[in-house]
């Protein structure tokens, strides 16, 4: 079990987009990536393809970081949290923020 997952609210914590929010768009746990919509966007100069009907010209797309670089949003303290993990009495297993133990999966 991750503690970032897709879907989830993270702060940027390190790097040159450093304190910007974004939902997470896609988590690669081999190479410890993380893509996050609307942060470290980068220009893709592409060459257009008329067989295909795609139009050239220079693309913005979000490009992946290190997942140690983003922290999970915590609603409730409106801060950057940590998470872990804990097992609910009915067996199953969920995340919780470390500041205030709230349970992060309902």
């Amino acid at each position: 079990m991750n503690r970032i997952r897709k879907g989830d609210e993270v702060i940027v914590i390190a790097g040159k987009d450093k304190g910007k929010r974004g939902v997470v768009l896609n988590v690669n746990v081999s190479e410890n990536k993380v893509i996050v919509e609307n942060v470290n966007m980068a220009k893709r100069h592409t060459k257009g393809n008329p067989m295909r009907g795609t139009p050239g010209g220079i693309i913005e797309k979000e490009m992946p970081f290190a997942i140690s670089n983003i922290a999970l949003w915590n609603p409730v303290s409106n801060r950057p949290d940590r998470v872990g993990f804990r097992f609910l009495e009915d067996g199953r297993k969920v995340r919780y923020f470390k500041s205030n133990n709230e349970v992060v999966d309902v």
